[in-house]
């Protein structure tokens, strides 16, 4: 009877054991010195199925891929869901990269309601056609080139990088005056897509606030892409797994979330890990203690008969 009982509460206490003992994060990962954690994820199958086949590790250098191209990832901020991208065609204020080289930034419209650069982002293209949609209306309508939070054009023509290039400012006249302008400044969410194809233009800047630091002058502004992403929602499935030990990952479909168990993959949460399916922690323990009770009468009658 000792045994029996000792039994019982080793299955209880197997049972009652915190599940993230059980199933560590096996989809948490690294590459140089970056985490990649949810709902970004390395592996297939792992994180939001909304970031799928989105970043890559090659060399410990970890690569961002979406329709426009390839870009570097610097940093991976999970507090301001936000990701830091460089693309070397990109031109910065010591140095112009032209000939329709950069990459620009776009995303597959399924993933646009996920991730687009923030809105304190500025993008600056550079010798853009007098064909351009940029000045024969886009899409249909006029599009004014303007400064982004604090940054644009205006200031960004007096970096180094135009002095070199031969380009001498006589004034406001020259860059508010008639005809296609030399450089023109707009956020991400007037066009949709920064294409110099489509755009007609000859090469692009980018660069991004971070308050609330104020910065004089575009040769301290930071250049580069910065991304917002959103979950599209409280994202309560994920928090339902995690609360249960679970890893947030998407079936073989790349659609559907699926709560990762170790070796059990839930569509809900890891409750029913290592249990059949539709059963219940408590279901399991009263089968048990149903089972226990049927021995222990069993017993009972077998010592009666032997009296």
């Amino acid at each position: 009877m000792g045994s029996l009982v000792f039994g019982v509460w080793f299955l209880w206490a197997a049972y009652t054991i915190p599940l993230s003992w059980c199933h560590p994060n096996t989809c948490r990962s690294y590459c140089g010195n970056i985490t990649i954690d949810y709902p970004f994820a390395l592996q297939y199958g792992c994180g939001h199925p909304g970031f799928r086949d989105l970043l890559f590790c090659m060399n410990e250098v970890l690569m961002f891929h979406v329709s426009s191209g390839s870009y570097r990832v610097l940093e991976i901020d999970y507090a301001y869901q936000a990701l830091t991208l460089h693309e070397p065609h990109m031109s910065t204020c010591h140095n112009l990269v032209l000939g329709s080289r950069g990459n620009g930034f776009s995303v597959e419209p399924w993933r646009a309601p996920y991730m687009n650069p923030a809105a304190d982002n500025v993008f600056m293209l550079i010798a853009c056609s007098p064909r351009s949609p940029l000045f024969q209306g886009f899409p249909g309508k006029h599009l004014p080139c303007r400064n982004v939070s604090g940054m644009g054009c205006e200031e960004y023509l007096s970096c180094p990088a135009w002095e070199m290039m031969g380009h001498k400012r006589s004034g406001p006249a020259s860059f508010f005056g008639s005809g296609p302008l030399e450089c023109c400044a707009v956020p991400y969410q007037a066009i949709r897509e920064i294409n110099l194809t489509k755009l007609q233009c000859e090469g692009y800047s980018s660069a991004y606030s971070v308050a609330p630091l104020k910065v004089d002058g575009p040769g301290g502004w930071s250049y580069g892409i910065r991304v917002r992403y959103s979950l599209q929602g409280n994202d309560e499935f994920c928090g339902a797994c995690e609360a249960t030990g679970g890893t947030c990952g998407y079936g073989s479909d790349g659609i559907r979330q699926v709560c990762m168990c170790g070796d059990f993959n839930s569509t809900s949460n890891c409750d029913s890990v290592g249990i059949p399916s539709g059963a219940t922690h408590n279901q399991v323990l009263e089968g048990l203690l149903t089972y226990v009770v049927l021995w222990m009468t069993s017993n009972q009658i077998s010592k009666v008969g032997y009296v």
